[in-house]
């Protein structure tokens, strides 16, 4: 269990942070670059569930991913280590295997995409869709930090949130289901 007793402690002042694994380093380091772009994800998320006005099966859903995106911070913020001095919290294979199925599931009853879907249409939909975007935007990060610091960032972090935003995209077609998608049209305005 966390237990935060002090919400300030100044040691960031001069420009560093403590990792997992309690070394400091810079605020400019990727992997705080990753993990902080996976919490603005969540927060999207958040949004989603404040504003969305979603299916209780979807808020269910997202909730679970929220605490999982915490996992993913956890998993970020603790380099790799061959002998770490204590257990750290790592995604696990089982949770992408979740994202897969839950992307199955509402994709069944997706009519075929023909073309890009624009990011519109309900307010649940569009606000999944900044989500997706900014989980993409984490992705790419997370892959920055692993290729910075080669094995000492684990991969399927980034991995989860290739799914997650393979999710989020569909969940957003989801909510735009009674009144379709709006494609992108190639050109159409030449």
């Amino acid at each position: 269990m966390v237990h935060l007793t002090r919400i300030y402690t100044k040691t960031g002042d001069d420009g560093t942070t403590s990792l997992g694994d309690m070394s400091r380093t810079s605020k400019n380091d990727p992997r705080l670059e990753a993990y902080a772009t996976v919490d603005e994800a969540n927060s999207s998320i958040g949004v989603v569930l404040a504003l969305g006005d979603i299916p209780e099966d979807v808020r269910v859903l997202l909730v679970r991913i929220q605490n999982d995106l915490f996992d993913v911070g956890a998993d970020l913020c603790t380099p790799v280590s061959d002998a770490p001095a204590f257990e750290p919290l790592r995604v696990l294979e089982s949770q992408i295997t979740y994202l897969e199925e839950q992307i199955d599931k509402y994709n069944t009853d997706l009519e075929q995409l023909r073309s890009f879907v624009l990011p519109s249409g309900t307010p649940a939909a569009s606000l999944l869709h900044v989500a997706r975007t900014v989980t993409r935007r984490a992705e790419r990060c997370t892959w920055a930090a692993i290729h910075a610091f080669g094995g000492g960032v684990n991969p399927i972090t980034a991995k989860y949130l290739n799914r997650l935003s393979d999710l989020l995209f569909v969940l957003a077609r989801s909510a735009n289901k009674k009144i379709g998608d709006q494609l992108w049209v190639p050109g159409a305005n030449r």
